[in-house]
């Protein structure tokens, strides 16, 4: 008799299922050792290639090809505007009389041909503005050629002397830059630390008696407070705290009356409202009492 084994069939089977396991877990084991999941790579591929490309867009941007572009862009533009006719062909400048024209071309790179629309109104007035005489400026495009500089210069008004240097200073108290002072020796001094700033109010009362402003040197600012004013280099006049424009009248009359500075008279104190005191020179005798008559306001 014989025995069938009924595993025979079955056997088989699960052999060939066991095969086909282990196959599956050799795929598994070569895909481990090779760390590689190519169904995500695939995936990843395209956001890969966005990363490349904004990297790509960042290093264009740092190293400045972008600006470059534009600029050249800009240029072709504003070559293509000149060849329609919107050149500088006329540059008009009002309101100059101490500032160099030919210096404001240059400051400005104003030449004929030049098309107008790259001048940036803005941006030129600030350069203008920095030149030495210039207070104030605009500039205006009159298209199509035609560019208009409007200047508002600054007015010398005195000579300023601050720890041995001398500089010219304007009305409202600001020093002008680079300007020679010799070439305005005729303005008169002040000297002090806060001279300028009071300059203008002194100079406006002296103005108010022309025949003896002509007649000063100098004038010397007190304590913060007041002038003393020279007069031909060596007579010194005292001018009061309050109301300086008075007691100046009133020299200046008694000047007109009895030519009293042409003595010898060194001081002339006018801080006293009801009267004015004189020195006169002791090497040269004291001053007669009738030669200071009308000293009283």
């Amino acid at each position: 008799m014989r025995f069938l084994n009924p595993f025979n069939s079955s056997t088989g089977k699960r052999t060939a299922r066991g095969g086909s396991k282990r196959k599956v877990r050799k795929s598994t084991r070569r895909r481990a050792r090779t760390g590689i999941n190519w169904r995500l790579l695939r995936r990843a591929a395209p956001a890969g290639a966005l990363l490349a490309a904004a990297g790509g867009l960042v290093w264009l941007y740092q190293d400045g090809w972008f600006g470059r572009q534009a600029e050249a862009l800009q240029l072709a533009a504003l070559e293509g505007s000149a060849s329609l006719g919107l050149q500088i062909e006329e540059v008009l400048i009002e309101g100059r009389a101490r500032s160099d024209g030919e210096e404001i071309l240059t400051r400005l790179g104003l030449g004929l041909g030049r098309p107008i629309l790259a001048i940036d109104p803005a941006a030129a007035r600030a350069e203008l503005e920095a030149l030495p005489w210039v207070r104030s400026a605009s500039v205006e495009r009159q298209l199509p050629g035609t560019l208009y500089i409007r200047l508002t210069e600054r007015e010398p008004l005195a000579l300023w002397q601050e720890q041995g240097v001398i500089r010219v200073i304007d009305r409202d108290g600001d020093v002008i830059p680079g300007v020679e002072p010799r070439r305005f020796a005729h303005l008169p001094l002040v000297v002090g630390s806060d001279a300028p700033a009071h300059a203008g109010k002194l100079i406006a009362v002296m103005n108010s008696e022309p025949e003896l402003r002509d007649r000063v040197t100098a004038a010397v600012r007190v304590g913060g407070r007041r002038w003393n004013v020279q007069i031909e280099g060596h007579i010194d006049v005292r001018l009061p705290e309050n109301d300086p424009a008075a007691a100046w009248s009133q020299l200046a009359r008694i000047e007109r009356q009895q030519g009293l500075l042409s003595r010898d008279v060194i001081i002339i104190d006018l801080r006293l409202p009801d009267r004015l005191v004189v020195r006169t020179d002791p090497e040269r005798g004291p001053i007669g009492q009738d030669e200071i008559k009308g000293e009283s306001t």
